[in-house]
């Protein structure tokens, strides 16, 4: 009988093999893709093409299927079956088709340069960019604004399949669609132009000069417009194409423009005199929120806290009107090292099986077998994980190798600090990530002071800076002691702030061996004073919950002067005396014995950070938790050790939810007492009400 790793073995190699044949299918854009599900198939008579689903709407395909042969269609249709009518029904299909299915247009038109030099060859588009194309299309044929940022690995041509998709928008689709294409450097402006000359040269005349007759047709197919610099008229379409650089700020302003290329942000430089955000607001800020716009950001990633990244993460996370796209490496066909043998492919399928649950990498050029199993399950092929294992040997650190080859859109962001949390038990946590059952706030009578706790309800509100996966318990249900715990951390008023944090915990699953979970969350910008009255009021609605505020915040203000901590201790003390289940420090034997008053708050510092973490640290490796909210996993994911050995978000990064998820995990299974049913006598089995 064989033996699990032999089994496992054989399924690689069997999968593996469904994989090389999916990848090594021809991929004829002419033809279409049949494994394309927005495609179907057009079967008539002497003609056989898998062809865009909207395209069924057309009166020539509906035409087409009604006659079932090309010949007939002529016939009847056209009046005769001859070279002429059969050269006309070439070029009629090629404009209607070209308007549906860019691949096919670009197979069919658009001339680009052959790389390692010879003659110009058509646009056929590799796997990375036909995801790419996907993206920007999805959003293109449901009348969407095209808004993407792309991550993406190198050599795969992705500037030029945008800047040839953006072509055919104006070429094809609408006249006047202006264009502006920001540039990393100076020099990349000719071979912009260059490409542009190429194409055009080589276009069908008829489709470029559609409307003009005779000598109506320019003598050229672009003219010059403005005074020096890269822009130049494509006369056909009425449309302009300026070239800028993110070196000269000045050539990128907007006008009037319609699609936006910017390149390679994330090395756009800042000087006393420009930041990357500065010229991308400049350029696009004219552009309406239309479709067939276009604002596309691109760049492989440099470091963090720069605007690509800032950009990029906000996209990621749904917060901005674009898109977030990653190319990993292992997508792009020339990442690949075929085997010697089947003997050596099947030994290093074995290999694969072996060490997939290995953390710990045997020397500084080698991965671990978890993080090689890891490309497998996401959709690597075993030839492209070969490829890694080899190239990985000529870096000494993975954040090296992460630089130029990222497999993930987390690592491409290097950094030089250890990462504190193991993403594999980080995304393990995701199962239980889900959009909240409501949003609003909690009120009270008053926004603040004691009469803010009188009253308190929850106002539903789709814009309320609360979300709620899980409502406080009914009437009928069984009171639990002990069961919610609130924590806050404390940021600041303004925008450009750490955000403020309040996140409710509820405990109530340990009664029956199960485990804490989160059940609300307020994030946003407020006053300190409002924050803590608010942060009051969801803890009286969640069962009088033990409420821990993070006082070191409110202690240590960046000015450090004495009034604020006197403003801070008065706070607690305000709150204290108006809500009865306020968390105070342990105080030691002398502290009790000197009659030293009690310390409200949870203080932070350099004793009880790493203690937090430290208890972090396990509950996510032994998935000691629930957690609802996918914005705390990206926060785990940039946290950092630094050099110097203190914790922190990397630059541009927060930690304010993580905090909150440090300092109550800690609380809840250290200090806080185990959760009771408050009379076990009469307990009968009822849960407590859950939205899930």
């Amino acid at each position: 009988m064989n033996t699990l790793p032999e089994i496992l073995t054989e399924q690689i190699i069997e999968e593996n093999n469904a994989r090389t044949r999916l990848r090594n299918d021809p991929y004829d854009p002419v033809k279409g893709d049949p494994n394309d599900p927005g495609r179907f198939l057009l079967d008539v008579a002497g003609f056989k093409q898998y062809i865009p689903l909207p395209m069924k709407g057309e009166v020539m395909v509906s035409t087409l299927l009604k006659c079932g042969s090309v010949e007939k269609y002529l016939r009847e249709i056209k009046g005769c079956d001859s070279p002429e009518t059969r050269d006309a029904f070439t070029r009629e299909w090629d404009i209607l088709r070209s308007r549906h299915d860019f691949p096919y247009w670009a197979a069919k038109f658009a001339y680009i340069k052959k790389k390692g030099g010879g003659d110009d060859i058509l646009f056929t588009l590799n796997r990375p960019q036909r995801k790419l194309v996907d993206a920007l299309e999805d959003m293109r044929r449901n009348g969407k604004p095209i808004r993407l940022i792309l991550l993406k690995a190198r050599q795969w041509g992705g500037s030029t399949c945008i800047q040839i998709y953006m072509a055919w928008l104006q070429l094809v689709h609408k006249t006047g669609l202006n264009s502006l294409i920001i540039a990393h450097q100076g020099c990349a402006t000719d071979e912009i132009k260059d490409m542009f000359d190429r194409m055009l040269a080589q276009y069908p005349e008829d489709m470029l000069y559609d409307g003009f007759e005779g000598d109506r047709r320019p003598s050229r197919p672009t003219e010059r417009v403005g005074g020096a610099g890269a822009a130049f008229r494509v006369i056909g379409r009425n449309c302009k194409v300026k070239i800028g650089t993110a070196e000269r700020p000045d050539s990128c302003r907007g006008g009037d423009y319609n699609l936006i290329h910017c390149s390679e942000v994330g090395l756009w430089k800042t000087t006393a005199r420009k930041n990357a955000e500065d010229i991308h607001r400049a350029a696009c800020s004219g552009v309406l929120f239309n479709p067939l716009t276009m604002i596309l950001m691109e760049s492989t990633a440099n470091g963090t806290g720069n605007f690509f990244h800032k950009e990029y993460e906000a996209a990621k996370s749904g917060e901005s009107q674009f898109k977030a796209l990653f190319v990993a490496w292992y997508e792009i066909e020339q990442y690949s090292l075929p085997f010697s043998s089947e003997e050596e492919r099947r030994e290093f399928a074995a290999s694969l099986v072996m060490g997939r649950v290995a953390q710990q990498a045997v020397s500084d050029r080698r991965q671990p077998g978890k993080y090689l199993w890891q490309l497998w399950e996401r959709g690597a092929s075993l030839e492209a994980i070969h490829w890694y294992v080899k190239e990985r040997a000529k870096y000494s650190d993975h954040g090296l190798m992460a630089a130029e080859y990222p497999s993930d859109d987390v690592e491409a962001f290097v950094h030089s600090g250890a990462r504190v949390f193991d993403k594999y038990r980080v995304e393990a946590l995701r199962a239980g990530c889900r959009t909240p059952a409501l949003r609003g706030e909690i009120d009270g009578d008053a926004p603040s002071g004691e009469r803010s706790l009188c009253n308190v309800r929850l106002n539903q509100t789709a814009n309320g800076a609360l979300a709620v996966w899980k409502d406080r318990p009914g009437c009928r249900e069984e009171k639990i002691d002990d069961r919610f715990l609130v924590v806050v951390d404390i940021g600041g008023r303004s925008r450009l702030a750490d955000w403020s944090v309040i996140t409710v915990f509820d405990r109530a699953e340990m009664c029956f061996g199960g485990k804490p979970e989160v059940a609300a969350q307020w994030r946003g910008h407020t006053d300190f004073d409002l924050l803590a009255w608010n942060a009051a009021r969801i803890a009286t609605y969640y069962d009088n919950a033990l409420l821990v505020i993070e006082s070191n915040t409110l202690e240590t203000r960046e000015t450090g002067r004495q009034g604020e901590a006197d403003q801070s201790c008065f706070l607690l003390n305000q709150i204290r005396y108006a809500y009865p289940n306020l968390y105070a420090r342990r105080r030691s034997e002398e502290d009790i014995r000197q009659g030293k008053p009690l310390k409200f708050g949870f203080h932070t510092n350099t004793a009880t950070k790493p203690m937090v973490i430290s208890t972090l640290v396990k509950v996510i490796r032994e998935g000691m938790y629930v957690e609802r909210d996918e914005g705390c996993l990206a926060e785990y994911l940039t946290y950092e050790q630094r050099q110097n050995g203190s914790y922190g978000a990397l630059q541009g990064c927060h930690d304010d939810i993580l905090m909150t998820r440090a300092i109550g995990l800690h609380i809840c299974f250290q200090e806080m007492r185990p959760p009771q049913v408050a009379d076990s006598s009469s307990y009968r089995g009822v849960r407590h009400q859950s939205f899930f």
